[in-house]
């Protein structure tokens, strides 16, 4: 009990420095929330116990934690089991709050088993997250904390760090967290330059750096130039430029605008294989790797590419079954490719073409981007967002119950690794991020302006629910009611800010309106 009245009691001090709203009576039922963490409670054995138990999840996530309904049964339940894994790692520690990747002690983890390749992926999915106090921890801990450490570990992995937490600013706009760590983020930026950019102005990296090793392109010698760790530049360039224009640091915000517009040409320049129409790595001898790979959609996720529709052109390859289609997921190679699934079956770590979830949800926030954000995406759908996203969720299961691993065989969903303690509730990925921000599309901006732009493909669900989102303060409630009998509200979408509504539609569609 004396967790749980902690628990409460940082949640109160910590939006209380915001001035959030009271928060209303929640329009959705609590009884699916905790339906679903009784069931999850029931099969699980529990052999390590963080800061929030099992039984302390429930009331944990009911502060703290958006609610979310739809007719899809697997998304439904995927849903609250990411939220129900993702509090597993939640670490308090004389350092403050972390959360960690690997369940079990690894002997390469950092301090408090720590580490930092899916740091881009915990920030996504912690900013919506009711108190702000576990991701401003967590940051603050790999800037501040692993800094002063023997071996530091945060440059261990390539990091969109700086977009990531630009994103969560945009949700809980808590400007004085990101005046007080703004020199320090500059200061990794620069720290990269020194380690990893060549003469070009690209950057280099190992595929084991990227947390992708054994892929058919990478080496752990060879200075590759690949489109991960440039495209994750790209993106903390931008995020640096917005970040130091919201302080008014206005020569910061020059330097990384014209840092971000010289890596968006140099990526497009260099690292785009006009004849395989898709982005690739590119070796030291200048020659493509000549294989497509899932990295090379990275670039959407900053939209990064111009909308010109010859780069469109490689979102083709998702939908070919030669290309990354496949019966459980999507590959992290092209399946035509010699080389695929040639580098040991689940003995080490390979990205040489089955489905690890690192990618799956880099690759879908990209599409959902190139859905959203430009005209030209060839044939690319809502609907193949959807089905992508739902065959995502039906992956999460091993032995009939829902499991979280470290990567799967394309072919059976077979969990590589998925005896080894470590790889359970693998938190390596995301999930409620992309249903929140891409699938009911609520899209975060710095103004205030509350824009929705759902990816459920029109005439797909009758109804669907997100409530209890808190959002620049206010708690936010998006419906989706095409009969008007399962909310008793009224027909169509309908918008509640604080419990007001503010926008009635008749018509599942982007919609803006001011908050």
């Amino acid at each position: 009990m004396k967790k749980i009245a902690a628990i409460g009691l940082g949640l109160l001090c910590s939006v209380a420095m915001l001035k959030v709203s009271a928060q209303p009576k929640p329009i959705l039922s609590l009884k699916e929330m905790k339906s679903q963490i009784d069931y999850f409670n029931s099969v699980d054995t529990e052999t390590i116990k963080n800061y929030v138990t099992n039984a302390q999840t429930y009331d944990f996530l009911a502060k703290n934690a958006p609610l979310f309904e739809c007719p899809d049964s697997a998304i439904q339940r995927i849903y609250y089991y990411r939220w129900w894994t993702f509090r597993k790692h939640l670490k308090q520690t004389p350092a403050g709050f972390i959360f960690d990747e690997f369940i079990t002690p690894v002997s390469f983890g950092g301090l408090y088993n720590s580490g930092s390749s899916a740091l881009g992926h915990q920030v996504y999915e912690g900013r919506w997250l009711h108190d702000p106090q576990y991701i401003n921890d967590y940051v603050s801990f790999w800037l501040y904390t692993d800094a002063k450490q023997p071996k530091p570990r945060f440059h261990n992995f390539s990091s969109w760090v700086d977009n990531a937490v630009w994103n969560y600013y945009l949700v809980n706009q808590n400007k004085a967290f990101i005046q007080k760590i703004l020199p320090e983020l500059d200061k990794d930026y620069r720290l990269w330059e020194t380690d990893r950019r060549l003469p070009s102005g690209l950057f280099w990296q190992f595929d084991v750096k990227d947390a992708m090793e054994e892929s058919i392109s990478g080496s752990r010698k060879d200075k590759n130039r690949r489109p991960t760790i440039n495209s994750y530049m790209y993106g903390n360039a931008v995020a640096l430029s917005q970040m130091a224009a919201l302080v008014g640091d206005n020569v910061l915000k020059a330097h990384y605008t014209a840092e971000a517009a010289k890596m968006k040409k140099l990526t497009q320049d260099s690292l785009w294989d006009a004849k395989a129409s898709f982005f690739e790595a590119v070796h030291p001898n200048g020659q493509f790797a000549d294989a497509r790979e899932e990295l090379g959609f990275i670039p959407w996720y900053f939209n990064l590419p111009d909308d010109k529709p010859e780069y469109a052109k490689q979102w083709d390859q998702l939908l070919d079954e030669g290309g990354f289609k496949a019966p459980w997921g999507l590959t992290t190679a092209e399946r035509r490719h010699p080389l695929f699934r040639t580098h040991g079956s689940g003995h080490s770590c390979e990205w040489d073409g089955a489905i690890w979830p690192f990618a799956t949800t880099q690759t879908l926030k990209g599409l959902s981007n190139l859905l959203n954000n430009y005209k030209n995406h060839n044939s690319m759908t809502p609907q193949v967002f959807y089905d992508e996203l739902h065959k995502y969720a039906m992956s999460h299961v091993k032995r009939g119950v829902p499991y979280l691993g470290e990567y799967q065989d394309e072919k059976n969903g077979y969990w590589l690794k998925g005896d080894n303690p470590r790889s359970s509730y693998y938190n390596h990925s995301g999930f409620v991020d992309l249903v929140i921000n891409d699938l009911v599309g609520l899209k975060p901006r710095i103004d205030n302006v509350l824009d929705v732009s759902p990816l459920v493909p029109k005439g797909k669900w009758q109804w669907f629910g997100l409530d209890n989102v808190l959002y620049h303060g206010k708690y936010i409630s998006i419906l989706w009611d095409e009969t008007g009998k399962k909310y008793g509200k009224g027909k169509g979408l309908m918008i509640f800010a604080d419990g007001k509504m503010i926008y009635h539609g008749a018509e599942l569609k982007r919609v803006q309106v001011k908050l």
